[in-house]
This record gives structure tokens, sequence and C-alpha cells, in this order.
């Protein structure tokens, strides 16, 4: 059957949503990945970071999603929570939040971090945002104590607010000294490709989500 052989009110309706699809299509997903230097790409030339493998992946699998970088190295939860308002653009559809490494690295009170982490994440909510939430365990010289208390933050943020969520940012990546520069801290471009392999499927489930949320 040809489009000439349908009546006209059929035709009309299936015009219609040619033209709606097509109008998606054409309108990505806006993305903010809003972090500290793991998300910045700290020591790693243009091309390299995470927010730039993360888009060229995404663009080679065809899937219609720009990804802006709002990374500020050095930052805690905390620091985050702080700027949250002019980093994050009230229009943006998604938010991979990757904060709390260097607050585990500082010592900071975890119970300090679990708030700021909480409140960014109920803020981004109200907005209508979706959250893929990026999880950070502590290292082990803070102790077993501090890394109980710090490493439930993620699981239990996630699971109370519904968001997305990848366990460990860092995942086959830490304590791996081929994959990670100098400091032992940041991955290499190769630790941030094993990064964005480990994360694109929960990135994936984010662009899902916002596509649903905006109809």
């Amino acid at each position: 059957m040809t489009f000439k052989a349908l009546p006209a009110l059929v035709l009309g309706f299936v015009m219609t949503a040619i033209a709606v699809s097509a109008a998606w299509a054409g309108e990505p997903v806006k993305i903010v990945a809003f972090g500290d230097s793991l998300t910045a790409g700290y020591g790693l030339a243009p091309g390299e970071g995470f927010v730039d493998q993360l888009q060229a992946r995404l663009t080679d699998e065809g899937i219609e999603a720009e990804v802006a970088d709002a990374g500020v190295s050095g930052d805690t939860a905390s620091g985050g929570l702080s700027r949250l308002e002019w980093s994050v653009p009230e229009d943006a559809d998604a938010v991979i939040v990757e904060l709390g490494a260097n607050d585990a690295l500082r010592g900071v009170d975890p119970e300090v971090t679990r708030q700021a982490l909480s409140e960014i994440v109920s803020r981004l909510q109200a907005r209508g945002q979706k959250v893929l939430l990026a999880g950070m365990l502590a290292p082990p010289n803070m102790g077993p104590q501090y890394g109980t208390e710090f490493n439930a933050i993620y699981p239990d943020l996630a699971e109370k607010t519904g968001v997305l969520l990848y366990p460990f940012f860092l995942e086959g990546v830490a304590a791996d000294s081929a994959l990670n520069q100098a400091d032992g801290i940041h991955p290499t471009a190769e630790g941030v490709k094993v990064v964005v392999d480990g994360i694109l499927p929960k990135v994936k489930e984010l662009v899902e989500e916002a596509r649903k949320a905006k109809g």
C-alpha cells in the first residue's frame, strides 16, 4: 500500500507522526557533567577527558545527546552545591553528578558529604532534571569506619531518591598504575576510556529517562 492509497485523514495522522519523530530526532538531550577534576579532565589534552570521550561515544552510537562540562578541579560536594545554580542551567535535561572524591581524600565528615549530595539531587529533581549519580569509594588509608560511612552515601541516596546510580566512577581504573597519571589519582586518556566504557550503559538509561520526560 502506498501513501496515495491511504484515506486523507489517516494520511494526515501518518505525516504528523513523521514530523514529530523528525523534530525529536533533531533535538538532542542536553546532559551536564557536574563534577570535579575527574569530570574536568585534569592533566589531559583536549579530546581526552571524560566529557569529550563520552560525547564521542554517544555520537558514534548515533545517540542524540550533547554533553556539557561543568567540572571544577578540587571541588568537594559542598563546593558543587554552592555553585549548582550557575553551573547547571535550568534547560538541561539530565545531569551526571560526579562529586565526593575530594571529600574522601580530605577526610571530610561523611555526613557533610551526604547532606550536600542530597541537596544537589533534591534541587535537580525539583527542576525536573534526570540524574545519574556517579559513586565514589573512600581510599583504604582513611580506615574501615570512615570507609563504611562514606561508601554508603551513594547507594543510600540513590535508593531514597530513585535516581540512577553508577556505583563507582573509577571502576577498573583506581589503583591501576597503567591507567593513572603520575599522581596515582587522575586517569590517563586510556583510563578515561575504561571509565566511559563502564558508565556508558547508565548514561544511555539517563538519556532514555530524559527523552520520556520530554514527551
